[in-house]
């Protein structure tokens, strides 16, 4: 069975991001392991070496890299980040605020992104995660419920930009 590649949600700066990534990659990065190779293979039996194990491994793993990065590049989705503000998007910057038991938490804002550049700890989230799915297609005044482990968590969307 083969399995059907989506697209791959980025907005400009994250694509730039990876391509600089691919592009260093290629050009720097393979050059420095071809050379530790090298270098490795000069020291003589290579079946006992480690140096050259590990060379090798770095450049397996740097390949992989390689052949990811530009699997997502050629599936790339470029998020269009000036369009309407009426309904949650990928793209969007949403403020909500938890709401519950008499109280409002404070507003909290992030950036709906894709898997790609999902960092939480920077107010990016997935269009794929709990939160994330739930806002997409919502507008202002909505309220979204959010199953997590520790039970539903409820959301209000205070502005979408």
């Amino acid at each position: 069975m083969r399995m059907v590649e989506e697209a791959s949600f980025l907005t400009a700066e994250g694509y730039n991001r990876l391509q600089d990534e691919l592009e260093y990659l290629k050009t720097v990065r393979r050059q420095e392991v071809a050379e530790r190779i090298g270098i490795a293979k000069e020291e003589g039996d290579i079946t006992e070496n480690a140096g050259y194990d590990q060379a090798k491994e770095e450049q397996a793993f740097l390949e992989g890299r390689i052949m990811t990065l530009e699997r997502i590049l050629q599936k790339a989705t470029i998020i269009e980040e000036d369009g309407p503000a009426d309904q949650v998007r990928v793209g969007s910057r949403v403020t909500v605020v938890e709401i519950g038991d008499h109280r409002r938490s404070s507003p909290e804002t992030y950036r709906i992104v894709g898997s790609t550049e999902t960092d939480p700890s920077s107010g990016r989230i997935s269009n794929e995660s709990p939160l994330g799915e739930a806002l997409i297609g919502r507008s202002v005044g909505e309220r979204v419920a959010v199953s997590t482990p520790g039970g539903e968590i409820r959301f209000e969307i205070m502005s979408i930009a």
